[in-house]
């Protein structure tokens, strides 16, 4: 064990030293384009279910199952899939590898989406979107403790900030295709079917991403593969070089803790904190963060838009999610990354009382816009932040479990939101927001650790 946390930790070392390069950011932005298609998945919700509910497999307001919108069902079961995926699985990235898993689990949920655009049920649909939600859980994890065991730590920030705006470029796509064909039948078939089978793309692409993405060298070398793990290591040192020249020497040598890295672990000092600290954080932002992200149409005509117009608007605070998180890549890895979280959670509570007194089209669009990009600079942020902050050995398992509240809350409060809207309209929804950044800011601003420009060996102690 001490032999194996060695040459993790001598691994490590060679990593960090690395400027960013062509070849660094490539690999960043291969992994991104594999979770654009994860994330579309995730948040089409919010755009297909107008459609399903003119197709008549969903009942607009109360008539549903139990008595609950359908709306509410359908995002609920999706989280109740994630939910699954996360605490469930996330722990099987770090028993496989990073790129088996990776791939595996893309190939799951596209899939099961593709089936779920063929259903005609209410059931049929949320079974599939169940299965499929599974296998999303499961990649969130796995992209998250990828890359940030790839990349050099001075770069960590600014790489999850390129990661999530790429990511975030499929919610644009989302809304303009749901604006575009929700609304209507294209050769006799109902639009939304065409929006949730645009998600099958991802098994055609994880397979150009596979062959160029490599195993990461630290779960190699923590596994006892030391040989693979200088192999990648070499090669990735041999492109940097080639594009840079002479490469610095390592950093002296920061070995973790030997320990077997099981689900105990997250429990003992100094992860116990971190852990209740991102359990507690992680069951809040999911409130902000799907709280509108699911709900923008259902919020835009709570405030006044029509069918057609909450669609398009919802395009248009869409083009947010990408553009503005990737202006904040130049200060990313300038700030400590839990003060970027709390300054988010700010600005997504201000903003979203704003849009809750708005009614104007400008006045809607322009708030819908700044929550869209204060949630994604928090998720840029934490996502970073989450997966620092446990050891290598643990990373996947301990990042799925307290990623997992995050989907625990969103099947719960998925219909907190539908009772807040239908009862107190886009107020109460912002209220109930407002309430839950609060809570976001107390626990990351008060007990959450530094992580920039740090080792993961130096996080981990």
């Amino acid at each position: 064990m001490q032999e194996t946390t060695a040459s993790a930790a001598a691994i490590t070392a060679r990593l960090d030293r690395l400027p960013g390069s062509r070849h660094i950011w490539w690999l960043v932005v291969l992994l991104s384009i594999g979770g654009c298609f994860e994330l579309y998945d995730l948040l089409m919700t919010a755009y297909i279910s107008p459609g399903l509910i003119r197709d008549g497999i969903f009942q607009a307001g109360s008539k549903g199952f139990l008595g609950l919108t359908d709306q509410a069902a359908f995002a609920s079961i999706t989280f109740a899939g994630l939910f699954v995926g996360t605490i469930g699985f996330g722990f099987v990235a770090d028993r496989f590898g990073r790129r088996a898993i990776f791939t595996l689990s893309l190939l799951w949920y596209s899939a099961a989406t593709l089936m779920m655009a063929t259903r005609s049920t209410a059931l049929g649909v949320e079974l599939w979107r169940f299965v499929a939600g599974v296998g999303v859980g499961v990649e969130l994890v796995t992209i998250d403790t990828y890359l940030a065991e790839l990349v050099p730590k001075r770069m960590r920030g600014r790489a999850f900030t390129v990661n999530q705006s790429l990511q975030f470029a499929s919610i644009p796509i989302a809304a303009l295709l749901g604006w575009l064909l929700v609304p209507i039948a294209p050769f006799g078939i109902s639009g939304w079917r065409f929006v949730a089978g645009f998600a099958a793309l991802a098994a055609v692409v994880v397979w150009f991403i596979r062959r160029a993405v490599p195993e990461s060298p630290r779960w190699l070398a923590q596994h006892g593969r030391a040989a693979e793990a200088e192999r990648i290591t070499a090669a990735i040192e041999a492109r940097v070089a080639a594009e840079v020249g002479p490469l610095p020497p390592p950093a002296p040598i920061i070995a973790e803790v030997a320990a077997a890295g099981g689900f105990g672990d997250i429990w003992r000092p100094p992860y116990r904190r971190r852990t209740i600290m991102l359990m507690v954080f992680n069951f809040c932002q999911a409130i902000g963060f799907y709280g509108f992200g699911n709900w923008v149409p259902a919020l835009l005509a709570a405030q006044g838009a029509g069918f057609t117009r909450s669609l398009q608007y919802s395009f248009i605070i869409a083009l947010a999610s990408p553009t503005l998180p990737m202006l904040f890549v130049f200060v990313a890895d300038r700030i400590e990354r839990k003060w970027q979280i709390v300054g988010a959670a700010c600005g997504t509570a201000g903003f979203g009382l704003l849009f809750a007194l708005a009614s104007s089209p400008a006045a809607l669009i322009a708030c819908g816009m700044a929550i869209t990009a204060s949630n994604n600079v928090m998720s840029l942020a934490y996502h970073g932040y989450q997966a620092e902050l446990f050891p290598t050995r643990m990373r996947a398992r301990a990042v799925g479990f307290v990623y997992s509240f995050s989907r625990l809350s969103t099947v719960v409060n998925a219909f907190m939101i539908a009772f807040f809207l239908q009862h107190f309209g886009a107020p109460g929804v912002f209220g109930f927001i407002g309430a839950a950044m609060l809570v976001v800011v107390l626990s990351v601003g008060l007990f959450g650790p530094r992580t920039n420009g740090l080792a993961l060996e130096e996080i981990a102690r």
